[in-house]
């Protein structure tokens, strides 16, 4: 799939939602520990990457302007289990073809797309 999204997972996204992604055929890899909001945001962005956190301050769009990424994806889901991570993530592919420009808050049930 060669335009197919490529993930760039923050620390805090567990090994098994990298599994899913890559059984899908997607590139996904993690950013380096410990690496700061805006570095990871750089990152996602001159990779061409969508981001992928549970960090509720991706949700601020000022700082974040969702038009200026290749797509951001933040999990709400408390406690963040990995089974729900992971079924979470999953529905999410099955829904969603494009990510580009779009912000994807992501809950247990649903999620919510903004631009």
């Amino acid at each position: 799939m060669p335009d197919s999204p490529k993930f760039l997972l923050d620390e805090n996204i567990p090994r098994s939602v990298k599994r899913l992604l890559e059984s899908k055929g997607f590139s996904a890899k993690y950013a380096a520990k410990g690496i700061v909001n805006g570095e990871l945001a750089l990152l996602s962005k001159r990779g061409g990457l969508v981001l992928v956190s549970r960090d509720s301050d991706f949700l601020n769009r000022s700082m974040f302007p969702p038009k200026d990424f290749s797509g951001i994806v933040v999990f709400v889901i408390h406690p963040p289990r990995r089974k729900k991570l992971v079924a979470a993530m999953s529905s999410l592919l099955a829904d969603v073809n494009e990510f580009k420009g779009k912000l994807f808050i992501v809950d247990e049930l649903d999620f919510e797309v903004s631009d």
